[in-house]
């Protein structure tokens, strides 16, 4: 759809969507004044609406600039980073191969090699090699499941200089070769190389976290999840055989698989072991910052679970704030019993998607001991994602600074559960979950304070950390585990 086309343009601010800020502005002629799409304020109808390409002819239109969403600031470059950032992203996607270094993406942006890391700590949360090899699997993963050409091709085309780098590159970011992630589209079986030393233990442990084990169960070493497949319910069963290295993967569904649904199952095993993060990047940094190293000494191979979606991840937050995880649990049950549906066959319940949550009365919520505020902010937020006002399912791709922002226009949504959200959910690796209560904990035991830190403190102790905070979050949580 044409991005100048005014309906087009009218839905974006709908969907107060954060990636066309900086490419249009909106404005209110009933109220005078002029807005970012991605403003968290009530819509105007779309007959008072004009739409403007450059801020000074809003202005010339008399118009003021709005006190929400602050287009003034950021016209004046507060956001010229992320803007930035999302051009350098389009620019990789487009034309792997044109950008064989970091050294050629800093030309690309026309910045220094210290910007560029600064840019892209800030914004995808990686060093700049990690976010460009991230980048270049992500297009080789494409060209490998359009089929055609030989498998080298994909890695070349991706902008891999070498058969031996693309190889071992793509096998350590999907657990699988490049010919085995081929064939997956076709495999109702597969089986993951898991990193050296995983730590499957931790893994299990938190998807165990409810006692009940609805959405999600683990036996052994063997977790099942439940999950909504494009014909139909699914279980995805996760073997860990850590003395082979290997997480066998297999589908269990009354109807025929797509192609589609064999491929989101890989990338939800993917997430729900953990295999998603920058670990790897982190643990290395342990042999030249002996604050990491003594971080990590008996934690080696720790890789940090995401929930199956985003979605999850985001009820997850809700439901837990300000409560324990006891109660947290309790309330996540009733979610899942009232707007989910168990699998045929099965002990499993499908975990509810934002369309079922959505459609609950907050009558229902509340007589299962939901207080009234915290229903209204569930509900809320599913119908944000319903209705396409939040996308969660790319929120990974997006800025981290408007990813955040995006969460934190939700009504009940503030720091704590946004940054709970990205971490746990989007996997982005410098969250910092200010306000958690095992975070400071954790810190306040680990540097050894007389008490627990506050805000300010928080972010200053993880600051050398950085673009590892979430990495190193998990093991502050996972510290307390092993002390008790």
């Amino acid at each position: 759809m044409n991005p100048s086309d005014l309906s087009f343009r009218y839905s974006r601010i709908l969907a107060k969507d954060a990636t066309f800020d900086g490419q249009f502005l909106t404005g209110v002629h009933n109220t005078g004044i002029y807005c970012l799409p991605s403003c968290p304020a009530r819509k105007p109808k779309l007959e008072n609406v004009t739409f403007f390409e450059h801020e000074s002819d809003a202005i010339a239109a008399g118009l003021r600039p709005c006190k929400r969403c602050r287009p003034d600031a950021f016209y004046r470059g507060n956001d010229w980073d992320a803007q930035l950032f999302q051009s350098l992203q389009r620019h990789v996607r487009e034309a792997p191969t044109a950008v064989p270094s970091v050294a050629a993406l800093a030309e690309k942006a026309g910045v220094s090699l210290s910007k560029l890391n600064d840019l892209l700590r800030t914004h995808a949360h990686l060093r700049p090699a990690s976010w460009l090899r991230r980048e270049r699997l992500h297009q080789a993963q494409q060209y490998l499941l359009q089929g055609g050409g030989k498998v080298l091709d994909a890695g070349l085309a991706a902008g891999f200089e070498s058969e031996a780098s693309f190889h071992r590159q793509f096998l350590a970011a999907t657990g699988m070769t490049p010919g085995a992630y081929r064939q997956l589209r076709n495999a109702d079986q597969f089986a993951l190389v898991l990193p050296q030393g995983y730590r499957y233990a931790e893994t299990l442990a938190y998807f165990s976290r409810d006692n009940e084990q609805l959405a999600e169960r683990v036996s052994g070493h063997t977790l099942d999840k439940a999950f909504q497949s494009e014909s139909g319910p699914a279980i995805l069963s996760i073997e860990c055989r850590p003395e082979l290295g290997l997480a066998y993967c297999r589908l269990h569904a009354q109807q025929t698989l797509s192609p589609a649904d064999r491929v989101a199952a890989h990338r939800m095993a993917l997430r729900m072991l953990g295999l998603d993060s920058d670990a790897a990047a982190f643990e290395a940094r342990a042999g030249s910052d002996t604050l990491i190293a003594r971080l990590i000494t008996h934690r080696h191979g720790l890789r940090p679970p995401l929930t199956a979606t985003i979605f999850e991840a985001l009820v997850w937050a809700i439901v837990g704030q300000q409560v324990n995880l006891s109660f947290a649990t309790q309330l996540r049950r009733t979610v899942i019993t009232h707007a989910g549906h168990k699998v045929a066959g099965s002990h499993l319940w499908l975990h509810p998607n934002a369309s079922d949550v959505a459609a609950l009365m907050p009558a229902d919520l509340i007589a299962s001991k939901f207080s009234r505020s915290k229903a209204d902010y569930l509900l809320g937020a599913a119908e944000a994602v319903a209705q396409g006002m939040l996308a969660l399912d790319t929120l990974r791709d997006q800025s981290a600074v408007l990813a955040e922002r995006s969460l934190l226009a939700l009504r009940g949504i503030g720091p704590w559960t946004a940054a709970y959200v990205m971490l746990r959910g989007a996997g982005f690796d410098d969250c910092i979950p200010v306000g958690d209560s095992g975070l400071t904990e954790g810190l306040k035991r680990f540097f050894q304070l007389d008490s627990r830190p506050d805000a300010d403190q928080t972010r200053q102790l993880l600051a050398p950390f950085s673009p590892h905070a979430s990495l190193a979050t998990c093991h502050l949580w996972a510290s307390l585990k092993a002390s008790t």
